[in-house]
């Protein structure tokens, strides 16, 4: 409901200062407006990202839809980045010669796009800590809320100083700040998509803190990644001394990653010290399994 109505807000404003910027000749107000086109097409992505995500698991997706609100965040921060570097070439064309502005239209049309914006702000706030789409679309929604700040102040200059050149300099400077932001939201979501391993865990950490459960001789082949934003997944292969049953272990190695780490889809091999893996069955559909072969392990650590 709150990414509705930032939307309905976002889009009715985009249109008067869209207009008012046309009016008043002002690059300052076309750039936010510009900016609002973007966060309605990302907020409006976001909202699609979000329906579909919810779509059952198949048994082409068996991880579901999750990773369409990462594709939505990259593409946000994609359009971020472009619709900023394009800002800063019209500003550096204005620099060298500055039109004239009406600062009093400018003025109050930026005024009423920072109530809009701080407004929609407010809204996905509480949400963007733990979604990394809807912390993109909360880039876009404080990237217009700085763009009309730098509107106001360009404004005031032209108004008070006749400075006309205030109204480029202005875009230029809010859309260094945006591409840095959009920057961050392109690697976070790259580092999704490409299984890295998320920047709030340290594996190493986590390494430790399996192999000093008692029982446990040690682990390789230890993966942890993000399946979507808040989701996290571990697999791992644990080796053990048999000093503790097999399934008390599990429980205790779960329980653990789960406190510490905050882990919750875990996917755990468990090996005796001697084999790598006890019994690997080769079979064929529609037949019965061949016997069973054996792997040596090659080092226990």
């Amino acid at each position: 409901m709150r990414l509705k109505l930032a939307l309905g807000l976002t889009f009715v404003y985009m249109i008067a200062e869209a207009a008012g910027g046309w009016i008043s000749n002002s690059l300052a107000l076309l750039a936010d407006a510009g900016h609002m086109l973007t966060d309605v097409a990302a907020l409006s992505l976001t909202l699609f990202a979000f329906w579909f995500a919810t779509r059952a698991a198949t048994s082409k997706k068996t991880y579901g839809y999750y990773r369409l609100e990462i594709l939505a965040a990259f593409v946000n921060g994609i359009a971020l980045a472009l619709i900023s570097i394009w800002i800063l070439i019209e500003a550096f064309g204005r620099l060298r010669t500055p039109p004239a502005v009406e600062g009093t239209m400018m003025t109050a049309i930026a005024v009423g796009g920072l109530a809009v914006n701080i407004a929609a702000a407010f809204l996905l706030h509480g949400e963007k800590e733990n979604d990394l789409n809807m912390h993109g679309a909360w880039l876009h929604v404080m990237g217009d809320l700085l763009g009309s700040v730098a509107a106001i102040v360009a404004g005031a200059a032209i108004l008070a100083f006749g400075w006309t050149w205030a109204d480029a300099v202005s875009s230029a400077l809010i859309s260094l700040i945006i591409i840095y932001g959009a920057w961050r939201l392109i690697i976070d979501s790259v580092n999704i998509l490409l299984e890295g391993t998320p920047p709030h865990i340290n594996l190493v950490a986590v390494e430790e803190a399996i192999v000093e459960t008692v029982g446990v001789g040690g682990v390789h082949d230890l993966h942890v990644w993000t399946i979507s934003s808040g989701i996290d997944a571990l697999s791992a292969h644990i080796s053990h001394d048999k000093s503790v049953e097999h399934s008390d272990l599990l429980a205790i190695v779960r329980t653990k990653l789960h406190d510490r780490f905050g882990i919750d889809h875990l996917t755990i091999q468990m090996e005796t010290l001697d084999y790598e893996a006890e019994a690997v069955y080769v079979c064929e559909t529609g037949t019965k399994c061949f016997e069973p072969t054996v792997r040596k392990h090659a080092s226990a650590r």
